[in-house]
């Protein structure tokens, strides 16, 4: 694993992104960095009215999600491990599905500029399920700013998603379908995806506990 100094995992909302981060953290020694939603001052008032306040809730994002980037730029990768549980791309894919078309195009001339200093994951883990298992997790956290989020939503993230990881290929990805999975009371799931992520050697792997 001396190759892998940086991993960024990505998935749905309540796809169990921290969860993993955080015991993968533990497992190999690395450093982790965790996405700040809970910081968005608009993150509450985008679930209750998204036209109004998506375009602010997105701009606040990229900038978060750019200064924590480039945190990561300034590691020395060479003798440092770092997970984060989010990749920077997510954020374009979430302006894609949120913003509207004059919205958009002012949010990618910004996001061009700033990701040409994002540094580049040595794998990526994208953690995928139907929207039925994300809407369902999502419940059942209870997070008050995302009880009002419809299955509506979850179902056009889940396609995005899909079509973005599909067409993926600036790192090395391992595909987990999560349904079975256990990250945070099943250490043989941490143990199966440790391996997993030792053994890797092609440009795309797809692990599932129906194999």
């Amino acid at each position: 694993m001396k190759e892998l100094r940086f991993i960024a995992i990505e998935g749905v909302i309540g796809a169990g992104k921290t969860s993993l981060a955080k015991v993968l953290a533990d497992k190999i020694h690395a450093g982790i960095i965790l996405e700040e939603f809970e910081e968005n001052p608009f993150l509450a008032k985008f679930y209750s009215d998204p036209p109004k306040y998506a375009f602010h809730t997105q701009i606040y994002f990229l900038l978060s999600r750019f200064r924590q980037q480039r945190e990561i730029a300034q590691i020395d990768l060479f003798h440092s491990r770092v997970i984060t549980d989010y990749l920077f791309a997510k954020d374009r894919i979430f302006a894609e599905v949120n913003l509207d078309e004059d919205e958009f195009f002012l949010y990618d001339k910004i996001y061009s500029i700033l990701e040409r200093d994002i540094p580049r994951a040595d794998l990526v883990i994208y953690l995928q399920a139907t929207p039925e298992i994300f809407y369902k997790r999502i419940k059942q956290r209870d997070r008050n700013y995302e009880r009002g989020i419809e299955y509506e939503y979850i179902e056009k993230l889940c396609n995005a998603y899909n079509t973005f990881f599909f067409h993926y290929t600036d790192s090395p990805l391992l595909i987990i379908d999560i349904k079975g999975f256990d990250f945070l009371t099943n250490p043989k799931d941490i143990e199966l995806i440790y391996n997993e992520i030792k053994s890797f050697k092609e440009p795309r792997r797809i692990i599932s506990k129906a194999w």
